[in-house]
């Protein structure tokens, strides 16, 4: 069994991961550490654990296998500056701080290795530290990963994805008010925002020549879970060429499905896969894809790759089936 201790096991992915590991097979939970929560139990937080686990909440760190970081954005690296983890521990951190822009991930001394198991799945088998991936960042990458490790990336990458309130934290917002997000849709960060940088890094790390502009448009929408993204470009060749391109790059990859007709996010939501359509227009290849931000897009994949750092079989604990109604 390993060992697992989740620091920051209050928000949205925190709870998500518990909800996966505490049905793990092979995971024994030894500590969710949460400042603001210790000394409640954790179904108090997370209300749909009730029954499913005796777990409290602590302030206390104990000696683990993996330590889970789902803590805030810009926190991860202070926490293991203040706190003492043993070097036997692996971490797998879900915030931002070690993603990497392409000349940090060239270069990058701190030893974290970027999480996305379809990207670089061996190289995460012997890791101690991992980057998990973020949310836009994933779903947009499936779409384009065949394309640069093909090098048939040869002109600019328009994107635009939309995403559920649960994007933005578990902490209520202007943007994120239930009387402000039902029936309505609106653009933010267009064109800057921050998971283009880990996007841009695996596409030159894949193509070293790609040097396009990655044009994307995020979408808040009207829904609280998952991520739909279309994603064109250029292509020279025939629709048989790209959807075999696509099959052929993702065949060894359990979570990643096609679809030949329209996609949508239902049949992903509260699942661990990615579902890929591929069609071509007047010379584009045109990508839909649709993951679970909370799940692929966060927790789920973070238990993909303890899966993968301890040996384990990839799907164990992730096989999680979506409601369709």
């Amino acid at each position: 069994m390993i060992k697992v201790g989740v620091a920051g096991g209050a928000g949205y992915t925190g709870g998500e991961l518990l909800r996966i590991i505490i049905n793990h097979p092979n995971v024994d939970i030894k500590y969710v550490y949460s400042t603001s929560q210790a000394g409640n139990p954790v179904h108090n937080t997370h209300k749909d654990l009730l029954g499913e686990t005796d777990l409290v909440f602590t302030n206390e760190l104990l000696e683990v296998d993996v330590l889970f970081l789902c803590l805030p954005h810009g926190t991860s690296k202070t926490f293991l500056q203040d706190n003492t983890i043993s070097e036997n521990t692996k971490i797998i951190d879900l915030s931002t701080d070690f993603r990497h822009s392409i000349e940090e991930f060239e270069s990058d001394k701190s030893g974290f290795v970027y999480g996305l198991p379809e990207f670089q799945r061996e190289a995460i088998k012997s890791a101690t530290k991992i980057a998990n991936p973020g949310c836009f960042a994933t779903g947009i990458q499936f779409t384009l990963l065949p394309l640069a490790k093909a090098g048939k990336i040869s002109d600019d990458i328009h994107v635009s994805a939309v995403t559920g309130s649960t994007g933005a934290g578990r902490v209520p917002s202007d943007t994120s008010h239930f009387s402000w997000r039902t029936g309505n849709i609106s653009v933010y960060k267009q064109f800057s925002h921050q998971h283009l940088k880990e996007i841009k890094a695996t596409l030159k790390h894949l193509q070293p020549s790609f040097d396009k502009a990655v044009n994307f448009i995020p979408y808040r929408g009207n829904f609280s879970r998952g991520i739909l993204a279309s994603v064109y470009t250029k292509f020279d060749g025939t629709l048989e060429e790209a959807r075999q391109l696509y099959k052929d790059f993702y065949a060894e990859h359990p979570f990643v499905h096609f679809v030949d007709a329209a996609l949508d996010l239902k049949q992903v939501v509260n699942t661990n896969k990615c579902v890929l359509q591929v069609e071509l227009h007047d010379g584009n290849i045109y990508i839909q894809s649709a993951i679970d931000n909370l799940l692929k897009g966060a927790s789920g994949q973070a238990v993909q790759n303890m899966n993968l750092m301890f040996g384990l079989e990839e799907k164990a604990g992730l096989r999680l089936k979506t409601v369709a109604f």
